[in-house]
C-alpha cells in the first residue's frame, strides 16, 4: 500500500503526518510511505529525520493584509501555487500513491489538488477548531475530512464524510517512559525539568519574554533545569539577546536548542511543560499526562488556541497565561509556583491524561481505509 502524506511549513501541519505514517506501518507490512512539502519548512529536517522520502515543490503561503507589498506577495503566492498543480501531478504520476493525505498548511495544497484532478483519493486532516485556509479550499472535493475538534465539522462543509476522530499521537509519545526518559537526560530523582517552546517556528514576541526569563533564572539561582526551544528564527538572536540580560547558558541548569527533536524523552521526563495551545501539542500532553503552562497564540484563526487552552483549563489540566501578561517576572512565578506544588501538578497531569484521544490513530487508519477501491 503506498501512502503520500503532504503538509508543512510548521511542526503542527508535520508531525499528525509522521503520526499516520508510523501508525499504519505498525499495522502493515506492506507500506511504502513518501512525503510533500517545501524546502524551506520544518518537514524538510523532520522528515528526512524519521526516514521518509520528501518531495519537494515551491510555493508560498498568503499574507492576510492589504499593503501593497502583501499584495504583491500574494500574486506571486497564486502564480506559484498554479504552477506548482503541474510539478504535483507530475510527483504523484510518479509515485502512484493509493490515496493522498492532507494534513493542513499552505505547503499541502498542490499535492491534494493535483490529487482530486487525477482521481486519487484524498483525505484531509484538520487537527484545529478552526480549520485554515487550504482545508476549506480543498473540504468539497476531499473523500474523506477528519477532524479534532466539533466545531470543526460544518466549517468544513459538513456532511456525512467529515469525521471527529482526534489528533493523531506518535506511538513514542503514547509509549514513552517516564523513569527511563529520565534516565536518559541524567535527572535524577529530585531533579525538576522544565520544558518550553513556542513551535518549529518560534514566536519572537514570546521568545523575547523567554530570554528575559531566563535571565531572572540565573540571577535568582533558580534550582531546575530547563530546555527551551527557540524556533530556527530565534535561534540566530535569543542566546545572545539572553546572555546581554545576565542569562547563564554554558554549564549550568539552562539549555538552548533550535529544535527538541527527541520531544517524546523530553517531554515524558518534564514535570512542568510551557507551551502554545496547538492542538498537536495538546494531544501530546494529554498522552503523556504532563501539567503545563500554555500562552495560546492570539495570531492564529477565531483565536482557537485560546478557546482550545480554556478547554484544558476548565478540565483542572493546565494553567493558561495570555501573551499580553506573559512578562519574564510572570512566567517564572509561575512555574516556580507549580514546581513547588507537587500534588497539584500531578493532579494536573491525571487530568490531562483523562482527556486523552489513544484511539485516534486507529480511527483514522480506518477512515483512510474506507476510502480505497474495494
Amino acid at each position: 500500500m503506498k501512502l503520500y502524506i503532504t503538509g508543512g511549513g510548521t511542526g503542527g501541519h508535520v508531525t499528525p503526518g509522521l503520526a499516520i505514517a508510523r501508525y499504519f506501518e505498525s499495522k502493515r507490512s506492506d507500506m511504502e510511505v513518501r512525503f510533500a512539502g517545501t524546502s524551506r519548512g520544518i518537514e524538510s529536517r523532520l522528515v528526512p529525520r524519521e526516514g521518509y522520502p520528501l518531495d519537494t515543490i515551491e510555493i508560498v503561503g498568503l499574507r492576510r493584509a492589504f499593503s501593497p507589498s502583501a499584495i504583491g506577495h500574494n500574486l506571486n503566492a497564486l502564480r506559484l501555487a498554479a504552477a506548482s498543480i503541474g510539478t504535483a501531478k507530475k510527483l504523484l504520476r510518479k509515485a502512484q500513491p493509493d490515496v493522498v493525505i492532507g494534513c493542513g498548511g499552505y505547503a499541502s495544497f498542490p499535492i491534494v489538488s493535483a490529487a482530486q484532478k487525477l482521481g486519487i483519493p484524498t483525505v484531509l486532516l484538520e487537527v484545529n477548531a478552526f480549520p485554515g485556509i487550504t482545508t476549506k479550499m480543498l473540504a468539497k472535493k476531499a473523500d474523506k475530512v477528519l477532524i479534532c475538534f466539533e466545531e470543526a465539522r460544518e466549517l468544513v462543509g459538513g456532511g456525512e464524510k467529515v469525521v471527529l476522530t482526534g489528533s493523531p499521537v506518535r506511538g513514542e509519545i503514547v509509549f514513552a517512559d517516564r523513569a527511563k526518559a529520565r534516565a536518559k537526560l541524567g535527572l535524577t530523582p529530585e531533579d525538576k525539568l522544565v520544558v518550553s517552546f513556542w513551535g518549529s517556528m518560534g514566536a519572537k514576541y514570546m521568545n523575547e519574554h523567554m530570554a528575559g526569563m531566563l535571565a531572572l533564572e540565573s540571577k535568582q539561582g533558580t534550582r531546575f533545569r530547563h530546555v527551551h526551544a527557540t524556533g530556527s528564527a530565534a535561534f540566530q538572536w535569543l542566546p545572545k539577546m539572553a546572555r546581554e540580560q545576565g542569562a547563564v547558558l554554558e554549564g549550568g541548569s539552562i539549555e538552548l536548542t533550535e529544535y527538541i527533536y527527541d520531544m517524546a524523552s523530553y517531554m515524558a521526563a518534564a514535570d512542568l511543560v510551557i507551551c502554545r495551545a496547538g492542538a498537536a501539542t495538546i494531544g501530546e500532553l494529554c498522552a503523556l499526562g504532563r501539567a503545563s503552562i500554555m500562552v495560546p497564540s492570539p495570531y492564529v484563526a477565531e483565536n482557537h488556541q485560546e478557546k482550545n487552552a480554556r478547554a484544558l483549563e476548565h478540565a483542572g489540566a493546565c494553567e493558561v497565561l495570555l501573551e499580553a501578561e506573559a512578562s519574564p517576572e510572570k512566567l517564572l512565578q509561575m512555574t516556580e509556583r507549580l514546581l513547588a506544588a507537587d500534588t497539584k501538578r500531578e493532579a494536573m497531569g491525571r487530568a490531562a491524561a483523562k482527556l486523552a484521544q489513544l484511539d485516534a490513530g486507529e480511527k483514522i487508519y480506518q477512515e483512510i481505509l474506507s476510502v480505497l477501491p474495494r
